[in-house]
């Protein structure tokens, strides 16, 4: 199957079963770039951001929310207003704009455009033609701010945030006070950010706008290499791929994080345990470990002010290898520069500053990704058409991450079955999100399940009457079993938790 039709099936299937809807609003012609979760979207996308609230917390972040449009001096200080742009080319024929990089990326899947200079975008610009109407490009790249300009009251100039990591800074001299100015601390941030995208044409893995959910962790340069948390992971593997490795045209490696400390690959511990860290989310919700890797940036690639920038991918049916999250050592830039143009001192106490002050201003490693894109791996990778001539399919997630845990369905309306199903599930969804179903056959509810993705039904028959026993069925084989109603709850959480398996219920 060609790589768009993989696409065009996956994109109808979420539409079709109501994950996510758009571009928005539909009825009056859809706006690139917006979308709305539907029900069972936004169910995924919560327990997405569920699991980062779990890492972070579990791991000494506290949770922040700032405001989401900031006036003009802010987004001056961060580089924002500057240099926050994108390359655009436009068709000679039928004047259509299109990123160039992302654009490139799509046809070119196995070049790396991240760090091409325009002269070499153009390069291949001239091998391509306009996707809309087949024409040729204008051999120039001209540069399209990201930026989304509002105005506060009458006449301040003001810019919806383009990312939530700016907003997140600013408060910090609250932080310290709040923290006794005992550094590290941590903190992070979920909410809406906007990029003015010039043709986001990648469902909402690339929108105009989005949800982030991005961590910042504040601490003193020489914090880095005397960071408590890095034995934890010390010994942990990642599938690395260092530039050094790209460079060859080698694949990614296995590799223990004080392994790649060793080598070089990471500059210091503190960096070495976030990019670990942000490892550990994408493989709790369940993405297969083959299908991820570390990418680490080309020194000409990563931001000026960056001392070291890794990128984690995942490989999807839809469009091959993608960056959902990226791991930044920012150092001190950020406060240093929010410092300067808001004259106000963003520096702490460090009793080992070489400074006769002992003051400092602290450094910050960045954890920088989105929940739409897992939540959209998730979808791609989970998504399965198990029937060509039927038209079965079938939503395989991991059972913790589905969005509707277990459906109840009365065998048949009569005879105090469904009376008897409406007092199973009541008790079921006072722990778990359930849905209840009378309408179709058995057979057909069920499969409304599977595409779905519930894991488990519990279906109500006359046995039950009888005896107090359901059936309840395994979406992934397809099998039944028989259990007591009084032990429902206890077995889901064990089978939803992955304590137990299903060959280990009885």
């Amino acid at each position: 199957m060609k790589e768009n039709e993989k696409y065009n099936e996956l994109i109808s299937f979420i539409q079709q079963k109501g994950f996510i809807w758009g571009p928005e609003p539909e009825i009056y012609g859809g706006l690139a770039g917006f979308y709305t979760y539907a029900p069972l979207g936004k169910l995924l996308k919560n327990n997405v951001e569920n699991e980062i609230r779990k890492l972070y917390t579990k791991n000494g972040f506290w949770e922040v929310e700032c405001p989401t449009v900031m006036q003009k001096e802010v987004w001056e200080a961060s580089g924002h207003l500057g240099g926050f742009t994108d390359p655009v080319i436009t068709c000679s024929k039928c004047k259509s704009n299109f990123r160039a990089d992302n654009m490139l990326s799509e046809i070119f899947p196995e070049i790396n455009f991240d760090h091409k200079t325009e002269e070499e975008l153009l390069h291949y610009v001239s091998k391509i033609k306009c996707p809309n109407c087949n024409g040729p490009f204008i051999n120039q790249i001209k540069r399209h701010t990201l930026m989304m300009k509002t105005t506060i009251g009458l006449d301040t100039e003001a810019y919806n945030r383009p990312e939530t990591a700016t907003t997140t800074y600013l408060p910090f001299l609250r932080y310290a006070d709040f923290f006794r100015k005992k550094l590290p601390f941590a903190v992070f941030q979920i909410g809406k950010a906007y990029r003015n995208e010039i043709s986001p044409r990648q469902h909402v893995l690339r929108c105009r706008e989005f949800t982030q959910a991005e961590a910042q962790i504040f601490l003193f340069r020489e914090q880095k290499e005397n960071f408590e948390s890095y034995m934890e992971v010390a010994h942990e593997e990642l599938p690395l791929w260092p530039w050094q490795l790209q460079e060859k045209n080698e694949h990614s490696k296995k590799i223990r994080v004080h392994e790649a400390l060793d080598k070089g690959y990471f500059k210091n511990k503190a960096y070495a345990w976030a990019v670990a860290l942000a490892y550990s989310f994408f493989k709790k919700i369940g993405i297969p470990e083959e299908k991820i890797r570390l990418r680490q940036h080309y020194p000409d690639e990563k931001a000026f002010y960056a001392d070291d920038a890794w990128d984690i991918e995942i490989n999807l049916n839809t469009f091959g290898w993608f960056e959902v999250c990226g791991v930044h050592d920012r150092t001190d830039y950020d406060l240093t520069q929010h410092s300067k143009k808001s004259g106000k001192k963003l520096i702490t106490f460090n009793e080992n500053s070489p400074n006769q002050e002992k003051s400092e201003v602290p450094h910050i490693i960045e954890i920088a990704f989105g929940t739409d894109r897992p939540t959209f791996a998730l979808l791609d990778l989970f998504y399965q058409k198990l029937d060509e001539k039927e038209g079965k399919t079938k939503f395989k997630i991991p059972p913790h991450m589905a969005p509707v845990k277990v459906a109840v369905f009365p065998l048949v309306k009569k005879d105090g079955l469904s009376e008897e199903a409406e007092k199973i599930f009541k008790e079921i969804e006072k722990e778990f999100t359930a849905r209840y179903d009378v309408s179709g056959s058995i057979g057909k509810r069920y499969l409304r399940e599977d595409e779905s993705g519930t894991p488990y039904c519990i279906t109500i028959d006359y046995d039950t009457l009888k005896d107090s026993t359901v059936t309840i069925r395994e979406r992934d084989t397809e099998q039944q079993k028989r259990i007591k109603k009084e032990q429902i709850r206890h077995y889901l959480r064990e089978l939803i938790h992955g304590r137990m398996s299903w060959d280990d219920l009885n």
